[in-house]
């Protein structure tokens, strides 16, 4: 098994007790073996030493909500309404994607978020075979779900639901334990009630959790309610989605009732600063959630609605949003925006043993520049990673052990096949 340190380095941990340490940090296969002041044995020891100096080493970032393809998506229908974004751009487009611009988009994504220090992702969409195969050859870690909208006759609900147990089935614990995955109805807005069950009971037969759309939008809501009786939270709780672990995208429109109803059954949610700024949805109440001991991670949402996959970027509108509309300097301080893009959103998808740097756990991490401007004076490196640093400030990349960005460059993919067979795509998308 071979065996790394990286000493000199600077390591911004996640722990509680000693966030930030100079010193060293050990890697034995796909663990984290050591990390302190003093090197633990003797250097001739180890089969790679790495020099960290003028390095800042943290845990990978994990980002809980995105759709990965829909970077083919990118600039192509702004500042729309969500409805009208939907209906009129997005659908009509992905219905023309089929396997191999999934395929495209997605390797283009995977490619931004590993070199932006992204090392997990979630990802909810259609043709997930392609997306879990990319996964597979990049190194990355993934929690992977065929996203289904049930607005459709009953033979082809019956399609979808069985193409998304028979993904769940085949990925689940693939690429050497690097992919999970989750069931997925799309949303209580595009999914009968009854559809909705039939999606909770498989996640029971198959031991899955369930990761969906939910008061995204106030209109969605209001519709719920004309609908159904109910607002969705109570909707999708009496459907019996909570029986299952559950992960939410958005949770943007949520009343007090709403929000102990989500911490009573450890519902995670999946916060979209910059998506729901974008498709002005609202500004959720993160505080709140909080407060109330909801686990709250972070998703840049698709790279339509964003227009990046910027974790750095999600951090950093995390903690400021919040601040502008509360008026409470408070309300999400550096270090609680970090755990919510780091392990919050580990835990929110069932990973325990990713999202910080310590003994034991798998060595994902991400090394920044600190060599940089504006990284400097070197006084909190917490504040400077949420308010001052970008995907550009990362120049190496690890997961389970592997290296799969040394110096800025990508070890497991080619990047210029993958920039140009996705510019063909999207010709033959737009032009076809």
């Amino acid at each position: 098994m071979k065996k790394t340190i990286i000493i000199n380095g600077t390591f911004v941990t996640g722990r509680t007790e000693e966030n930030v340490l100079e010193g060293c940090m050990v890697i034995e296969g796909n663990r984290l073996t050591y990390i302190g002041k003093e090197i633990p044995e003797p250097l001739e020891n180890y089969d790679e030493i790495i020099r960290g100096e003028r390095k800042l080493y943290m845990p990978g970032l994990v980002n809980t909500h995105g759709h990965a393809a829909m970077t083919l998506l990118r600039g192509y229908g702004d500042d729309l309404a969500l409805q009208v974004w939907l209906e009129e751009k997005m659908w009509p487009m992905e219905a023309k994607f089929g396997p191999a611009g999934v395929r495209s988009g997605t390797l283009l994504a995977i490619l931004e978020m590993i070199k932006g220090g992204t090392t997990t992702f979630v990802d909810m969409y259609d043709h997930m075979n392609e997306v879990a195969q990319a996964v597979s050859v990049s190194g990355m870690r993934a929690c992977l779900t065929r996203g289904v909208i049930g607005l459709c006759p009953e033979d082809i609900q019956e399609f979808k639901l069985k193409e998304a147990i028979a993904f769940a089935k085949d990925w689940n614990g693939a690429a050497g334990g690097r992919i999970t995955t989750m069931m997925a109805p799309h949303a209580p807005y595009t999914c009968p009630p009854d559809y909705i069950e039939r999606f909770v009971q498989a996640a029971h037969d198959l031991d899955l959790p369930i990761h969906t759309h939910m008061s995204e939008t106030k209109r969605e809501v209001e519709a719920n309610v004309e609908q159904y009786g109910l607002r969705p939270v109570q909707h999708l709780e009496k459907l019996g989605v909570f029986t299952r672990p559950t992960l939410v995208a958005h949770g943007v429109h949520l009343t007090d009732e709403e929000i102990a109803i989500l911490a009573k059954y450890n519902v995670g949610v999946s916060h979209n600063p910059g998506s729901n700024l974008k498709l002005a949805s609202g500004v959720a109440r993160v505080p709140e959630m909080l407060r109330a001991g909801i686990q709250v991670s972070l998703g840049t949402d698709g790279a339509a609605s964003n227009n990046n996959l910027d974790m750095f970027e999600e951090m950093r509108l995390a903690a400021l949003i919040h601040k502008g509309v509360s008026g409470d300097p408070l309300a999400v301080p550096a270090a609680e925006a970090f755990r919510m893009g780091t392990s919050m959103g580990a835990s929110s998808i069932w990973l325990d043993d990713i999202g910080t740097l310590e003994a034991g756990m798998k060595a994902d991490f991400i090394a920044l520049d600190l060599d940089q401007p504006h990284l400097l004076p070197r006084t909190d490196y917490v504040s400077h990673i949420v308010y001052s640093a970008s995907a550009h400030d990362v120049v190496d990349v690890y997961v389970d052990g592997q290296c799969i960005v040394r110096g800025r460059e990508c070890l497991t993919l080619d990047e210029e096949k993958i920039k140009r067979e996705f510019e063909d795509t999207f010709t033959r998308l737009t032009k076809g």
